[in-house]
């Protein structure tokens, strides 16, 4: 498994060899980009978007601009994820959850499903030199199971792409549910990646993803004193506590699933 750091500091890249993941627009928003120093992947933003508006604010068009930005500044990312829409609870039905406010969609599950396929579809046909990545969302199992099913009905076979993401299970990955999604979307010989993944559903179902992302260090980070000879308040936006947290996840997994802290 690949442990991709995710952070919103985009000058990051530069600095660490570890692998990062950096949503495309705190690239799109630099007026010069820094070059990556190693491995690094590309979100979409598309939890923000969907929370904000309810719709996806950029076309298909403009969201490759500015990853074809992205590859020539900053250098080959690995992978960039579509602009799929979640399917949680609170991006379809809205409202506000945690303190923070949801538009909401107000489409069905299936509706979503939809128009991820769909994206995926045009985003690849507008730039097929481009390595971008299918997406699974849904609820249920059945409702992975289904987006599967449309995938296959639009020719692409999942099982010959790099990689997967498999989205909206970030709240279920430490449940018994969220780990029967895993198993299931694993048996079909996918190459998983986690979108968002805590250390429980690591320990969980981590020898099941071929990578996975966190940003759960900065939320540990914000209700803890900073680094001894840290300036500042917290370390939320620290690198060097970022790296410590990072190796301290990984040394806590089993030993038959954990993946090298180098990154490689």
């Amino acid at each position: 498994m690949l442990f991709y750091l995710t952070t919103h500091k985009r000058h990051w890249v530069k600095l660490t060899k570890v692998p990062l993941f950096l949503k495309s627009e705190h690239f799109a928003t630099a007026r010069t980009l820094p070059v990556a120093l190693g491995r690094y992947a590309v979100d979409s933003g598309g939890f923000s978007e969907l929370q904000r508006h309810g719709r996806w604010t950029r076309t298909p068009r403009q969201y490759i601009g500015d990853l074809r930005r992205i590859w020539e500044g900053v250098g080959p990312f690995d992978w960039a994820a579509p602009q799929d829409w979640m399917c949680e609870d609170a991006i379809i039905h809205g409202g506000t959850i945690g303190g923070q406010r949801f538009v909401g969609t107000h489409l069905s599950v299936g509706e979503h499903q939809r128009r991820t396929v769909a994206n995926y579809l045009e985003l690849r046909s507008l730039a097929p030199e481009l390595p971008i990545v299918p997406v699974l969302q849904g609820r249920t199992l059945a409702d992975y199971e289904q987006c599967v099913s449309l995938y296959d009905r639009a020719g692409v076979d999942l099982a010959r792409e790099p990689t997967v993401g498999l989205g909206s299970v970030c709240r279920l990955q430490s449940t018994r549910e969220g780990a029967a999604i895993v198993t299931a979307m694993a048996a079909h010989g996918l190459r998983l990646h986690g979108f968002g993944f805590k250390t429980l559903g690591l320990e969980r179902v981590g020898h099941l993803l071929a990578s996975a992302d966190s940003a759960a260090w900065s939320y540990h980070a914000r209700r803890r004193p900073p680094l001894d000879g840290h300036p500042h308040k917290n370390c939320a936006n620290c690198l060097p506590y970022a790296l410590r947290w990072r190796s301290r996840v990984l040394d806590s997994l089993p030993t038959w699933q954990q993946p090298a802290l180098d990154a490689a």
